[in-house]
């Protein structure tokens, strides 16, 4: 993969997640998170990860058709948005990138506290 392709690659995954940020802050605000889990710029798919709070939500199917019809008008690159919450996922769960291994996602550049001390912001109701 050349220079080029890498950060071509690195600037669409930043303005994906300045997309997320600022169209859907209703996720972090309530205790969720969202990934990037794969991209596939030459063929214009995106796979985003929503977990934390968003897994078993009662709106998360309506955050991600937001997410599915609003990105592909905002971002020219992207044609296909794949978004799920885990739970619909394959048999092993894995959504082509994402781990199994009881990590959830984030968003990049995110730091978080792991002693569990902190859980998250709360709803503004």
């Amino acid at each position: 993969m050349s220079t080029d392709t890498t950060d071509a690659d690195n600037d669409l995954r930043e303005r994906i997640t300045n997309f997320l940020r600022r169209n859907f802050p209703q996720i972090q605000m309530h205790g969720g998170n969202a990934a990037i889990s794969h991209l596939d710029r030459e063929n214009g798919e995106v796979t985003i990860q929503l977990g934390g709070a968003c897994s078993g939500c009662g709106i998360s199917p309506m955050t991600i058709q937001a997410i599915k019809s609003r990105m592909v008008k905002e971002i020219s690159e992207i044609e296909t948005v794949h978004a799920d919450t885990g739970a619909g996922a394959g048999a092993d769960g894995d959504l082509g990138g994402t781990s199994s291994d009881g990590m959830s996602p984030s968003f990049p550049g995110e730091t978080t506290d792991d002693d569990g001390g902190d859980e998250g912001p709360q709803a503004p109701f």
